[in-house]
């Protein structure tokens, strides 16, 4: 019941949960046909027959599930111990609440072949670590819907949210509609309006991507389009379009110089050096990665140099992707054949993904060639009397309003596309499982659904020491 009310552990479960293995409370929970109610579990062990009396099938259903959790203790004498996972900030907490059961929290080793849960910081659990970091709460839905990181990676949470804000702000490149991303994101902050209030975690997120899109927008001279409200400090997008196309595939090329870093990373705690240095994702990867640009950089610019040192590089890279992806193969020619294939779509992967970079100069301008038709429509009709001066403003009004939604929802897209395909592909070779900790309320139940003690089971795993497993 405390492990429960504490919500910080996840308990293993034995068997399929099949009707040979249903408990008591489940049998009598099923045979009431009726739909269950919020799980809860009782402050003292209750009358099942009771309860089953009563139609209270929210006890019912949390007595289910205390069964269910039971049904994997490991029995000896009087003794229980139930083996689960609990983050290691939360052990001490748990170890206190549980001692004061006559239970004992036994940390162990993760066994051989499996996989603990992943616990990012910012997920949906009690663990006190949660509520005390809300910017990195705020971007951890960007990587769960992804998927789950792997309990051996790297957590990229962070850096994940901080270069999305940063390509969402270059295409969202204007001081207006950055100040009022950040507007929206104080009134998500102050709970407003009420219908959204589910969202008020997200607001560091908005107010970042916001405050990313200011920025942009005073380096390019935007303010609410070409006003000339504020200077150019870097570029105007549509003047100078070539530049911003080369600083953003720049951009680019060093993002994915990171996350083949952080994959390498990621590898070698997966599995070793081994793992780390074949892997298309890893040292192989890599060395092709930066070996092409290499040459790249030898066909733009024409040294030799870099042609000769790209090339050696880019052939180590490639022939040690092959030796890791032959190796995945059942061999042979056939395996050869499927080697080569993919050792060509990694190198067209390569170049592909750089130029995909490229968007974040397409939208930007895009963005910015909105807020020059809308400003030059505003400005044509302004100097035409009452009625021109009227429907200026409604125009830069309704342009921007359109604009900003417009580029708001596109930037957020294009940035999420890619932050997944071009990034994480490179971070992530497989998924792990959640963490997801055993949580039920404790509701104190009086009169004949309370019975005189609690079941044999019951005591057993009270009163013994529990068996734990860090995650």
């Amino acid at each position: 019941m405390r492990i429960a009310e504490a919500g910080c552990v996840e308990i293993d479960l034995a068997g399929d949960g099949g009707p040979e293995s249903r408990g008591r409370a489940a049998t009598r929970l099923q045979r009431m046909r009726a739909e269950s109610a919020q799980p809860a579990l009782s402050e003292e062990a209750p009358d099942l027959d009771a309860l089953e009396r009563a139609g209270r099938t929210d006890l019912l259903a949390g007595e289910a599930q205390l069964e269910e959790r039971l049904g994997g203790a490991v029995r000896h004498g009087s003794v229980a111990a139930v083996a689960g996972w609990c983050p290691q900030a939360d052990v001490g907490p748990t170890a206190t609440r549980i001692a004061g059961a006559g239970g004992a929290l036994v940390p162990l080793r993760t066994p051989r072949g499996v996989d603990p849960p992943t616990l990012l910081t910012g997920a949906d659990t009690a663990s006190t670590a949660v509520t005390a970091r809300p910017v990195r709460r705020s971007f951890t839905p960007l990587v769960t819907t992804y998927g789950t990181v792997p309990y051996a990676d790297l957590d990229p949470t962070v850096p994940a949210g901080i270069v999305y804000v940063v390509m969402f702000g270059l295409m969202f490149g204007d001081a207006g509609h950055g100040l009022l991303l950040v507007v929206v994101a104080l009134l998500l902050r102050a709970g407003r309006p009420r219908r959204l209030a589910a969202l008020r975690p997200l607001w560091p997120f908005v107010a970042g991507a916001g405050l990313a899109a200011t920025s942009a927008g005073v380096a390019y001279g935007e303010f609410f389009g070409p006003t000339g409200v504020l200077p150019v400090l870097w570029l105007e997008p549509l003047e100078e379009p070539m530049q911003l196309l080369t600083a953003t595939v720049g951009l680019g090329a060093v993002l994915l110089a990171l996350a083949y870093a952080a994959g390498i990373a990621n590898r070698w705690r997966e599995g070793g050096a081994a793992a780390a240095l074949y892997a298309t994702t890893g040292i192989a990867g890599a060395a092709l990665y930066l070996g092409l640009v290499a040459v790249a950089g030898y066909v733009w610019l024409g040294q030799v140099t870099y042609g000769v040192l790209g090339g050696a590089i880019a052939a180590v890279g490639l022939a040690l992707s092959g030796v890791g992806l032959y190796a995945t193969t059942a061999g042979g020619p056939g395996g050869a054949v499927q080697t080569g294939i993919q050792l060509f779509d990694v190198v067209v992967r390569i170049g592909s993904n750089i130029v995909s970079f490229a968007r974040l100069a397409a939208f930007g301008l895009t963005h910015a060639a909105l807020g020059a038709i809308v400003w030059d429509g505003t400005t044509a009709l302004a100097g035409r009397g009452p009625v021109g001066a009227v429907a200026a403003v409604l125009v830069f009004l309704v342009g921007n309003a359109l604009a900003f939604a417009l580029e708001a929802l596109v930037a957020g897209v294009q940035a999420l596309r890619l932050e997944f395909y071009e990034l994480f592909s490179r971070l992530f070779e497989g998924e792990g499982r959640p963490f997801r900790p055993w949580h039920l309320p404790v509701q104190h139940v009086t009169g004949t659904a309370v019975g005189a003690g609690p079941p044999p089971v019951v005591q057993a795993a009270v009163l013994g020491p529990v068996g734990e497993e860090k995650a």
